[in-house]
């Protein structure tokens, strides 16, 4: 009996202790999720080389323009198919030109832009439409999509006639509107002056 009692006292004694251990060290909270630090790239605009394809426009040098490697029938889509994309802000702008003929008329142009923005209503919040017409007479539709969408903001230009442009804003990585939201903002200005500055040759 005294053995039992001298082995109950101790454990009473070891759960105290392991009670004022826990209040010591504190009830453990999760850590807020950090996410890396962007630095960002100084803003300087230049001219879009036009030698190859029939408009341009200013865009921020920190892209690197890469052609398009997808190939049909063994040649490059278009020679005026191209992405700008920043290392440093791990983003990519998908550009892609067609000409208005028989095969590609205005209106299936738009609806193909209007269908490839609407295939991310699944995951999106909202979506804005902002019609565009800068001072040299280009037209089209800037799409805005809020949420963990892969390419929030996609747009459209065209003189309605002979030219048609769309582009469409990637994240090279999984998409976190949370951590994505500043660089989105960055970014952003970029596509602005991009559509302020477009033009038809």
């Amino acid at each position: 009996m005294g053995n039992n009692k001298y082995i109950w006292v101790i454990a009473i004694a070891f759960s105290v202790m392991s009670l004022f251990s826990c209040s010591e060290n504190g009830v453990s909270t999760p850590k807020p999720r950090m996410y890396p630090r962007v630095i960002y790239p100084t803003k300087n605009y230049i001219n879009f080389d036009t030698t190859l394809c029939s408009f341009g426009f200013r865009y921020a040098d920190f892209n690197k323009i890469v052609k398009d490697s997808f190939k049909f029938e063994g040649k490059p889509a278009d020679p005026c198919w191209f992405d700008l994309r920043s290392k440093d802000l791990n983003t990519s702008l998908h550009c892609s030109y067609y000409n208005i003929n028989d095969k590609k008329d205005l209106s299936s142009l738009i609806d193909d832009a209007f269908n490839l923005a609407g295939k991310h209503n699944v995951k999106a919040n909202y979506r804005k439409e902002t019609i565009i017409e800068n001072k040299y007479g280009v037209k089209g539709i800037l799409f805005d999509i809020e949420g963990p969408v892969a390419s929030p903001t996609q747009f459209y230009l065209t003189d309605e006639k002979n030219h048609f442009f769309r582009a469409s804003l990637y994240f090279n990585s999984k998409v976190n509107p949370d951590s994505t939201a500043p660089i989105l903002t960055f970014v952003k200005q970029d596509i602005d002056t991009l559509i302020a500055t477009f033009r038809w040759k």
